[in-house]
C-alpha cells in the first residue's frame, strides 16, 4: 500500500517509516529526501497517488520563544487547510492529521479527554486547534475516513526534550533536586503511536473523529529518574529540596543560564494526564508497550547514541 506522508524526516516520521515496514511511503517534500524513499512535491495531484495520507509536518512548539506567532498559523493551520481540501477532492481514502494535546490545554486539572472544551494559551496550541476546527467544519464523504490524533509527549529513539534532561541528571550522577514534587504525567511511546496509526490504516471500522493518544499509565518525574537509574545501573539520587528554594532558583534561571528555569520546572513537575480510553475502545486491542517498558526502550536508545 502506498502512503503519503509529510514531515517524513522528523522524529515521528522517521520512526513511522522504520517501524511500519509493510508500506511504500511517499514523502511529500520540496527536495529529495533520501535513499529508498520516494518523494513528491506539494502539488495538486499528490493525493491521487495513494490511499492513505498522514500529515505530520508543522511548526513545533518553540521553547526559546523566538518564533513569530504568524509562523505557527502558516505552518500548522494554512498548510493543513490546503492539504485537507486536496484530500476531499481526491481518490485518497484516509486522512490522518497529527495534532497535539496542546490544542486543548496547556495545564490539565484532572484527566484530559476528548470532551474537554479547548482552551489553548500558546500560538502553537491555537494554530493546531484552528487546523482541527477547519477539518471538522467539512463534511466527510461516505467513502473517506478522517482522524485527528492528539498525542501527548512522544518519546523514543532520537527523541529530544525533557527526558534527555532527566537522562543527563542520572547518567552524570547528578542528584535530581525536585523530589518534593509529586506529579503525574502521561507519555506516549513512539511504538504505541505507530501501532495506533497502523490500526487506523487497516481497520475501516474505526470511526472518523478526534482521538487522544497516550500510554496506559501516567508516571511521575521521580518514577522516570528511578527507571533511568535502573537501566544505567546507577544508584537513584533524589534530593527533597524545599519548594521555595527551587522556585527561587528557577526565577534566577530565567535570567542567568543555570540548569533550571521557571518553564523547565513547570514541565518537569506539573500534572498532565491524558485519557486513552476512546482510542483503545475503538481499536479493541492492547498497546504493545507498557508505559514503563516504553521509557526503558527510550533510555536504552539514549545509551546507544552516546
Amino acid at each position: 500500500m502506498k502512503i503519503g506522508i509529510t514531515g517524513i524526516t522528523g522524529f515521528v516520521g522517521q520512526n513511522i517509516v522504520n517501524l511500519l515496514h509493510n508500506y511504500h511511503f511517499l514523502g511529500i517534500s520540496r527536495n529529495p529526501i533520501g535513499k529508498n524513499i520516494s518523494y513528491y512535491e506539494l502539488s495538486d495531484d499528490i493525493f491521487n497517488k495513494q490511499k492513505v495520507f498522514i500529515h505530520l509536518a508543522g511548526k513545533a512548539h518553540d521553547l526559546k520563544k523566538i518564533t513569530d506567532n504568524n509562523e505557527y498559523f502558516k505552518a500548522n493551520t494554512e498548510l493543513t487547510k490546503r492539504l485537507y481540501d486536496q484530500f476531499l477532492e481526491s481518490t485518497c481514502e484516509t486522512f490522518i492529521y497529527m495534532s497535539s494535546v496542546k490544542a486543548i490545554a496547556d495545564v490539565v486539572d484532572g484527566i484530559l479527554t476528548e470532551n474537554d472544551i479547548p482552551n489553548p494559551k500558546t500560538s502553537y496550541g491555537k494554530s493546531k486547534l484552528a487546523a482541527e476546527e477547519y477539518i471538522l467544519s467539512k463534511k466527510i464523504p461516505k467513502d473517506k475516513r478522517v482522524y485527528i490524533l492528539r498525542p501527548c509527549m512522544i518519546h523514543g529513539p532520537n527523541n529530544k526534550g525533557n527526558l534527555n534532561l532527566l537522562f543527563n541528571f542520572v547518567s552524570n550522577g547528578i542528584y535530581y533536586p525536585f523530589g518534593r514534587y509529586s506529579n503525574k504525567r502521561s507519555f506516549l511511546s513512539i511504538d504505541n503511536l505507530c501501532f495506533v496509526i497502523n490500526e487506523l490504516i487497516n481497520n475501516s471500522k474505526i470511526e472518523s473523529g478526534i482521538y487522544n493518544i497516550s500510554d496506559d499509565i501516567s508516571l511521575s518525574s521521580v518514577n522516570l529518574v528511578q527507571i533511568m537509574s535502573e537501566e544505567l545501573c546507577k544508584p537513584t539520587k533524589i534530593l527533597n529540596t524545599p519548594k521555595l528554594l527551587v522556585s527561587f532558583l528557577a526565577k534566577i534561571g530565567d535570567f542567568i543560564p543555570i540548569f533550571i528555569t521557571s518553564e523547565r520546572l513547570q514541565k518537569l513537575t506539573q500534572n498532565f494526564e491524558v485519557s486513552n480510553i476512546k482510542i483503545k475502545k475503538a481499536i479493541q486491542k492492547e498497546f504493545p508497550l507498557s508505559s514503563e517498558d516504553g521509557i526503558r526502550k527510550t533510555v536504552i536508545s539514549f545509551l546507544n547514541s552516546k
